[in-house]
Order: C-alpha cells, then structure tokens, then sequence
C-alpha cells in the first residue's frame, strides 16, 4: 500500500474524473486508471484464503469488482472490500483513490 496522502489522491481523481459530468462518469474514469495502472495478477488473502486478483470489472450496478479466482473458484469482489497486500501491487494507489472518492 502506497502512503499517498490526501491531496494527492484528490491530484489522482481530479486527473481521472477531469471531462466528467456526473457521477457516473467519474466513476467510468476511476474504473479506467484502475484498469490501465493496476499491475495484475497479484495475490492477496481475503477471509484468510490466499486468492488471485486477475483484473478489475465494473458491475451493473456502479461497483468496481476484483476479479478474484483460486484454483477452479472464481468470484467477483467489491474492490472497496478487497484487502491489500503489503507492499501493494503498482498501481494500487488508484484504488486508494477510488476508496478516496467513494468516501
């Protein structure tokens, strides 16, 4: 995990969110650098089960998804409840900056 502070993870969404109209949008532009930036696949441990984060998708109803997979199991999680590993993965800071975001 990075240790960017606040200002410049507002820096971050102002670049990511800098054409949007609406929430919507600045949410499309978060999902974005996320996707471009975030070095995947990396692993992290989630309720104490070692998984992959094999990329990021954005859910019909305006959630950011990891998309987590161990052996033959497959399963979609909210980016803002996936926990990171320490030292995060390059470009985990535009997560950082979407749990900024969403508040």
């Amino acid at each position: 995990m990075s240790t960017l502070g606040k200002a410049e993870l507002d820096a971050m969404i102002d670049e990511a969110t800098v054409d949007a109209y609406n929430e919507d949008e600045q949410l499309t532009g978060l999902f974005t650098m996320m996707e471009e930036n975030l070095a995947v696949p990396f692993t992290t441990t989630v309720l104490g089960v070692e998984v992959v984060v094999r990329g990021v998708d954005l859910a019909p109803d305006g959630r950011i998804l990891a998309l987590c997979s161990r052996d033959r199991t497959r399963q979609a999680i909210g980016i803002l409840e996936l926990p990171l590993p320490t030292p995060g993965p390059e470009g985990s800071e535009w997560i950082e900056a979407y749990r900024q975001w969403a508040g």
